[in-house]
């Protein structure tokens, strides 16, 4: 018996009936990442969905090597390549329904793309030339997130919406694993438990937060094991199987559609490149743990599934392999056109009505930009 009891200042109760008490088991992921290829469940796997799901596979790497020879080249100011992780892009686009909406983080290009935004407008952030390069509503995909994990508290946001609204409407959130230690996860999946929002976490280990190892952001059996935390499932899956991903992810959109809540999806990959092309990822890790993760590359293990069920013969690999080679061409030719840029643009679609200050400071450079068009010449007259 405490103090305080024994002074009869506190007396435990049991707790009132409004209060639940929910058994965590079922919503403890599995020991293992769950996976498909290279086990029994492959053969039951849907012929047209590997194929499809391969042809994005080879695009997305295609994608990802191109983008980061136009940041050599001086036509990229930065690219984040997600090469290692395409299972988890190409998935959780594929996952979702046309009229759901994608959450992406800065690394998720590749999904953004395989949603259907021009891959041209899917660089347009990382090249500078606009705030997002594309137009948010037309495909359903929120700006590429910059900082960490603030697209997460926007997706509960619209998903919560939608459902108050009666649409039938799914967000599905991607976030890498450094931004699990961000406060704005942690708030996301606490409010998107408690409403039940039919949203979907996906977070993308792969290994690192820049150069900071998983190690040392939590001490958590794994990411997905967050979840029961909140009241939520969760699920661990194999990263580089992208029909796994799949799999998973498909579950949980229907879970959430089906007004089941959310669900928060550790996918355990590793990025092959470096966090960008600004960093030096040989300062933080040893060659022999990248190619150990290259012998579980995602592109390969889904070729191997495929030719060994006769879906996929040489011509086949050759005619995907000549329709990512004709987009990387597209993407290079349009990449290597100098934009024609409006200084004016900045002071559209800041506010859904111009405030006075806005007004003001367009004004002023409109007459500069005015005053540089008369010349040196024309200003030395004025001044006359």
């Amino acid at each position: 018996m405490t103090v305080l009891e024994q002074r009869g200042a506190y007396r435990p109760s049991p707790p009132p009936a409004w209060q639940p008490r929910m058994d965590p088991a079922p919503l403890l992921p599995d020991a293992e990442p769950y996976r498909v290829l290279g086990t029994e469940a492959a053969a039951k796997a849907d012929p047209d969905l590997l194929r499809r799901l391969h042809a994005h596979l080879v695009r997305g790497r295609r994608y990802n090597t191109q983008a980061t020879a136009l940041t050599k080249q001086g036509r990229l100011a930065v690219y984040p390549s997600s090469t290692g992780q395409e299972a988890c892009e190409v998935a959780a686009a594929l996952a979702l329904e046309e009229r759901d909406w994608l959450f992406p983080s800065y690394r998720d290009t590749l999904a953004v793309v395989a949603r259907g935004v021009d891959p041209v407008e899917a660089l347009t952030l990382l090249r500078g030339d606009w705030h997002t390069g594309y137009d948010p509503y037309a495909h359903r995909v929120a700006p590429l997130s910059t900082p960490l994990a603030t697209q997460l508290p926007h997706a509960v946001g619209l998903a919560h919406a939608a459902r108050l609204k009666g649409d039938d409407v799914v967000a599905l959130a991607m976030v890498g694993d450094g931004g699990t230690s961000e406060g704005d996860f942690h708030e996301a999946l606490n409010f998107a438990a408690v409403w039940r929002a039919p949203v979907v976490f996906l977070v993308q280990n792969n290994g690192f937060a820049i150069s900071v190892p998983l190690a040392k952001q939590t001490a958590a059996p794994s990411l997905a094991h967050k979840a029961v935390g909140y009241g939520m499932p969760g699920r661990l899956v194999d990263g580089n199987d992208a029909v796994a991903v799949h799999e998973v992810l498909g579950d949980a959109v229907r879970q959430a559609r089906a007004g089941g809540g959310p669900t928060l999806i550790e996918a355990v990959t590793y990025r092959i490149d470096a966090h960008t092309n600004a960093d030096d990822a040989t300062r933080y890790r040893g060659d022999a743990e990248v190619e150990t993760w290259r012998a579980h590359d995602p592109v390969r293990l889904l070729e191997t599934e495929l030719t060994e069920r006769g879906l996929l013969d040489e011509a086949a690999l050759e005619a995907v392999r000549e329709d990512a080679e004709a987009m990387a061409a597209d993407l290079r030719a349009r990449m290597n056109q100098d934009p024609e840029l409006d200084p004016m643009d900045l002071f559209d679609h800041v506010y859904a009505e111009t405030t006075a200050q806005l007004r003001e400071q367009r004004d002023l450079l409109r007459a500069e930009l005015a005053a540089e068009q008369d010349g040196p010449d024309q200003q030395e007259g004025d001044r006359r």
